[in-house]
């Protein structure tokens, strides 16, 4: 199905090839002045230099040719050269109703769905989620969610840190704790215990302390290191540790995403690739790529049209050792191995554009990735408490993403538990799915990249740009429909009928129906959640304005009455699918 606005372009582009002006000055743009018009075009002003003539005499002669029109029910020139235009109210109700009995409500679907490779998460094994995994996950299941709608393909991958000297360290901490265990015993040839000799409470204060003695003690270290050593050389005891270390973990990670209702097709770690490493270094080497520089291997990344100075990508530090780098060009090699991806998406801080900005380029040159293999990075910003600063707990420590989520139910479930009507229970639940998409809407309303200010009493608002303000929306809507419904002798609201509009507020609706496709498909080229924020947000105003201004239920006239049903019903299912797409649901009281 056309996307509206091309859709009234094109009527815009045959006014203006009739009138003998060139096609391509015909585009239609929503008004940026609502009280004047519903939709403008300015392409005379940028046709008059190539015409010779007046802006006003082109629109003049472009607007004579529109008298007729059924798509437009007024076309207006008015100085200096721009055309104010109106819809007639016909031609947008009957492409709402085809919209209503299209699948996806009209969207196109690619013909060739792209395989997408999505890598969001990143947390540390042996470490609690905190604040800083929150923006990946939230972003991430979002993108991913808003692909698979446009009708991509998408693997959604967590890439995990389950390698290198945190592992080594949580080792020898856990080994100084209890060195009896079995893991540690070279001669030991039995099986190993099916229980973790750890809780994950006890592992997550395992890690800091290792590390701060590690600081401290140099020997401690050193025995890190080897550890660290013995582990990737596949010594069995220490591999069997690790691999309940991994286990304990990603139970408690499961746990955390699923709060989110965040998930992941491949829970890959660095580990995952951690054989595949040597060839590839190999391979760079006998290719001419990789060299030796102050000890370490290392890749020119550089390009002749760089503005500001990119360093060298190093491949091995000078003790050998593999870092992020590494492991992250030997992920893109067995992605591109194993799954072929039209694109690979990482999602991470903005703070490492750098990173891969070199990662990118040395797969490139180093031929990991096949030249059709689009490789995006998207850079998020900081999540900031009320003072501006990244956000912290009340003593200055990181907060626990759990206690983050604790903490916004909690403030919820003061306000769902206000109304009397709803029981302990019910309550409960409906706390926990507003206090999601307060979160969730807090962070995606905002463009990625920017730095945004947590602020937990106006996330949790009804009023505003907030997602309770969006799902209060939606819980209004179901009422009035099972009100409606719930009346003798009415029409079941599937086959009401969407009419014309008969005021302002119900076109202003309408209007912003139409637009849904384009908002999905631009979301989704862009990789940019917020626009599906900011639209349900303008749905809802426009909603909420029609709603105070028409007595719905009460309305007489049957036909009248069915057709804003319709319109309602219609309005319900299109938040429905963009509040799914940004990850939360709705209740159904509030």
């Amino acid at each position: 199905m056309e996307k509206f606005l091309n859709l009234i372009s094109r009527e815009m582009e045959e006014a203006f090839a009739a009138a003998g002006y060139d096609r391509e000055l015909g585009k239609v743009t929503v008004s940026n002045r609502p009280d004047l018009c519903e939709y403008q075009c300015n392409g005379a002003m940028a046709g008059a230099k190539r015409y010779h003539k007046a802006p006003l005499m082109i629109a003049e002669d472009v607007a004579g040719r529109l008298r007729d029109s059924k798509v437009f029910s007024g076309a207006e020139a008015v100085k200096p050269g721009f055309l104010n235009l109106k819809l007639r109210e016909e031609f947008l109700a009957g492409y709402l109703r085809e919209m209503n009995a299209s699948e996806k409500f009209g969207l196109e679907e690619p013909e060739k769905p792209a395989l997408i490779i999505l890598d969001y998460g990143g947390p540390n094994v042996a470490k609690p989620l905190h604040v800083g995994h929150l923006r990946s996950a939230v972003i991430g299941e979002a993108v991913k969610r808003i692909a698979r709608y446009h009708g991509e393909k998408v693997i959604g991958d967590i890439h995990m840190g389950d390698w290198g000297l945190q592992m080594g360290l949580v080792i020898t901490e856990i080994r100084k704790r209890q060195p009896d265990l079995p893991y540690f015993d070279p001669s030991y040839e039995g099986e190993y215990p099916e229980a973790a000799p750890f809780t994950v409470t006890e592992l997550e204060e395992i890690y800091p302390t290792a590390s701060r003695r590690s600081k401290e003690d140099p020997e401690y270290y050193a025995e890190a290191m080897a550890n660290t050593h013995r582990l990737q050389e596949g010594d069995r005891g220490l591999r069997a540790l690790w691999q309940k270390i991994i286990e304990v973990s990603v139970a408690d990670m499961k746990k955390n995403y699923a709060n989110l209702d965040v998930d992941f097709d491949l829970w890959w770690g660095e580990s995952t690739v951690h054989e595949a490493i040597p060839g590839i270094v190999e391979k760079m080497k006998e290719e001419g790529h990789a060299y030796e520089s102050n000890g370490a291997l290392v890749v020119d990344v550089a390009e002749p049209s760089d503005t500001k100075e990119i360093p060298p990508c190093i491949i091995l530090k000078s003790d050998g050792a593999a870092l992020y780098t590494t492991t992250d060009l030997a992920t893109i090699s067995e992605r591109e191995r194993l799954y072929h991806p039209d694109r690979m998406i990482y999602i991470t801080d903005k703070r490492q554009e750098l990173h891969f900005q070199q990662v990118f380029r040395t797969a490139r040159k180093c031929g990991l990735v096949s030249d059709g293999t689009e490789l995006t990075h998207i850079g998020f910003g900081t999540m900031n408490g009320k003072d501006g600063k990244p956000f912290k707990t009340r003593d200055g420590g990181v907060m626990k993403l759990s206690d983050l989520i604790s903490d916004i139910n909690a403030e919820m479930r003061g306000k769902i538990a206000s109304n009397p009507e709803i029981g302990s229970e019910e309550a409960e639940k409906t706390a926990r799915q507003v206090a999601l998409a307060a979160l969730k809407y807090g962070d995606l309303s905002n463009q990625a990249s920017k730095d945004y200010i947590f602020d937990i009493d106006r996330f949790t608002s009804f009023e505003g740009d907030t997602g309770p303000y969006i799902l209060y929306t939606i819980v209004r809507i179901k009422s009035i429909l099972a009100k409606y419904s719930s009346a003798e002798g009415v029409t079941p609201v599937e086959d009401c009928v969407i009419g014309c509009a008969g005021s302002k507020a119900e076109k202003d609706l309408m209007s912003d129906l139409a637009g849904f496709n384009t908002v999905m498909d631009n979301a989704y080229k862009e990789i940019a959640p917020h626009r599906v924020c900011a639209y349900i947000y303008q749905l809802s105003n426009d909603f909420n304005s029609f709603y105070h201004q028409t007595k719905i239920l009460t309305e007489e006239d049957r036909e009248k009455k069915e057709s804003w049903i319709a319109l309602l019903k219609l309005t319900l299912d299109i938040l429905t699918v963009c509040i799914g797409v940004l990850g939360f649901s709705a209740p159904e009281r509030m």
